[in-house]
């Protein structure tokens, strides 16, 4: 079997090529051939090249992903699950009303020459929500571009600073700190852990974040499970949050980094990978 490793040719740290080394050990250990990719070489390749058996598509650029669908390749994931899982807005319009999630507002639309001109909008979401509140970002990882307003005053200062699309969400206090990281294979829980930052509301690893080993209880596998089925995932890492009535879905990452989840549990969730690939092509 031959597959295409697709990665992003302008996000070069050895973080990321970590996981690309990994992915394609994963493969090689099971007799089969991947060539690593970036999405620049990908818009120069030959159109002559021999096109692989599958496609490991571990970026988030959507056009080149449908590119490659339109010539017959089957992506994991899929172009339209990457999408979904990279905007939040989408993946909470997409999950709306299907599973728990905390109260979210999808913030109207700007244009990045003008900005958030009008404040009228953040002054009804701090109504509806309460203070505090989170301002997401839509695209955004590793914690990163995820705030905390506490009155109206700085959640209108926040919002002046971007003028990137926006969600506004509930913020879930019992939870402040800690979260639950799920990696979803082929439809099933395959590794968690409970990450905690006594420092900080976020809970990522990336940004002063602890791990420990941790079994989910049949609510948030459910949860979890539940949300990469519905967004069309063949893999994801889904967050979920502590709340006082039950589990809340606070995010899913459809290439989700598992370096730490590996130091945490020792499950490489490469090989998870490999081994769902197999079977789907039934090799």
């Amino acid at each position: 079997m031959k597959g295409w490793l697709v990665v992003n040719g302008f996000l070069n740290s050895s973080k990321f090529n970590e996981i690309y080394q990994w992915l394609k050990a994963a493969f090689e250990r099971r007799g089969h051939i991947i060539e690593v990719y970036s999405n620049i070489e990908l818009k120069l390749i030959d159109s002559s090249i021999k096109m692989p058996d599958f496609v490991l598509f571990w970026d988030k650029d959507i056009v080149l992903a449908r590119e490659l669908e339109a010539m017959g390749l089957r992506l994991f994931n899929s172009s339209r699950a990457i999408e979904l899982c990279d905007n939040k807005a989408l993946t909470y319009i997409t999950l709306k009303g299907k599973l728990p999630m905390p109260n979210t507002i999808t913030v109207p639309m700007t244009y990045r020459n003008i900005g958030y001109n009008s404040m009228e909008f953040v002054k009804e979401a701090g109504e509806r929500l309460g203070y505090p509140f989170i301002i997401k970002e839509c695209f955004g990882s590793f914690g990163q571009q995820v705030y905390m307003a506490k009155d109206q005053r700085q959640a209108e200062e926040i919002v002046s600073h971007t003028a990137e699309p926006l969600i506004f969400q509930e913020y879930i206090a019992e939870s402040r700190g800690r979260d639950i990281r799920i990696n979803i294979v082929g439809g099933k829980a395959k590794a968690s852990m409970l990450r905690r930052n006594e420092k900080d509301f976020r809970a990522n690893i990336t940004i002063g974040g602890s791990m420990e080993k941790y079994t989910p209880s049949p609510e948030e596998t459910d949860i979890a499970e539940g949300a990469c089925r519905i967004l069309g995932l063949d893999f994801g890492g889904v967050d979920i949050l502590i709340g006082s009535n039950g589990p809340l879905l606070c995010e899913v990452n459809s290439n989700a980094h598992f370096k730490s989840i590996y130091d945490c549990t020792g499950v490489n969730i490469a090989e998870k990978i490999e081994e769902y690939i197999e079977k789907c092509l039934d090799i």
